[in-house]
């Protein structure tokens, strides 16, 4: 894992089925500054039953009550030459491509590619058979955990160890597996327990609106973020409505970075280097607020703190006050120690 977070640009299924969709999606992407655009690998044939229902979210992002998963799905298939051309124009692009694979064949297939990482999805953390070649690959793997308890999790990582996959290579994404995931639904503390838990590194996947969770996730120590992302939310299909159009996506990678670069420090209260120069400024030193002679004993009616800060400091107040002047000081003019004795 690298020390910066990942940023993965959910492009999944909105595409459309189609390829110049799928590389505009890239385009966006790689203009944001997402490390990785990702995408879904998978046969309809091959993960689900020709008369399973749609999810209610994706009958009503596509206006259709009657249809089903497997009709849907074949629509949005990608073909190899599909993925050899977005691999290639994601190298075009100096973005990296991912994909999700839902079966031991797409996870066999998908191999040929060497990606930096196996993204599992929520939906195949029980599916043993998946989870076994996960591990027997050997990669980084990134685990989604929507709809999961903290015993599906500890089942997962349980196939993953003791089918030789070390721990360090395993990132657990908290989720919800909700389009949009309502913002009390969220749970985000539960990442960190995650990782507490099961001594992994941890990230968020993220259905909400808007940008607000995942750039709080990073805050409290995601590793990975993962989001939805679409070239237009008013685009037919199950997941547009709950993505990120191109300029939030950018808005999110930036938010992101920022909120990285402030957590960065060595977590010691000190003084910084760009605020070092208003010390003097902003601080106030003593002065005199009247006119005083050579021999006078300062009295703490002679004296007031003001700006700037680069004289005696007013937590040095008691040590001043009955101190003799060694010369005469004009009213507001600021004490030195060698003003006095």
């Amino acid at each position: 894992m690298k020390d910066r977070v990942i940023i993965i640009a959910e492009a999944g299924v909105n595409h459309n089925g189609d390829i110049s969709n799928a590389k505009k999606l890239i385009e966006a992407a790689a203009i944001a500054k997402a490390d990785y655009v990702k995408f879904q690998s998978f046969k309809a044939k091959d993960l689900v039953s020709p008369d399973a229902k749609k999810a209610e979210y994706q009958m009503a992002n596509t206006n259709d009550e009657g249809g089903n998963q497997f009709e849907m799905l074949q629509s949005l298939e990608l073909s190899h030459q599909d993925h050899l051309a977005l691999i290639e124009h994601c190298n075009k692009c100096d973005i990296k491509f991912m994909s999700t694979a839902f079966d031991v064949e797409g996870l066999k297939y998908l191999q040929q590619f060497n990606l930096d990482f196996i993204k599992c999805p929520s939906g195949e953390i029980t599916n043993y058979p998946y989870l076994k070649e996960t591990a027997k690959q050997g990669r980084n793997v990134i685990l989604s955990t929507g709809m999961s308890t903290l015993e599906d999790i500890g089942n997962a990582l349980k196939v993953f160890l003791d089918n030789g996959l070390s721990a360090d290579k395993i990132t657990v994404l908290h989720c919800n597996t909700e389009y949009p995931t309502p913002y009390s639904d969220v749970n985000l503390k539960a990442m960190n327990q995650i990782g507490e838990m099961f001594n992994v590194n941890v990230g968020y996947s993220d259905h909400t609106l808007g940008i607000e969770v995942p750039i709080a996730a990073v805050a409290l120590g995601a590793n990975v973020i993962e989001k939805h992302f679409t070239l237009n939310r008013n685009m037919p299909g199950p997941d547009h409505q709950a993505s990120l159009e191109p300029d939030e996506l950018t808005d999110m990678v930036n938010g992101i970075r920022n909120v990285e670069l402030s957590i960065s420090g060595t977590g010691v209260k000190s003084i910084s280097e760009s605020e070092s120069k208003n010390i003097n400024i902003a601080r106030k030193s003593i002065h005199v607020n009247k006119q005083l002679k050579k021999g006078m004993q300062i009295s703490e009616s002679d004296i007031i703190p003001l700006r700037p800060g680069d004289g005696i400091s007013p937590m040095e107040w008691e040590e001043v006050i009955g101190k003799k002047l060694l010369r005469d000081i004009n009213p507001f003019e600021k004490l030195t120690w060698s003003d006095i004795e």
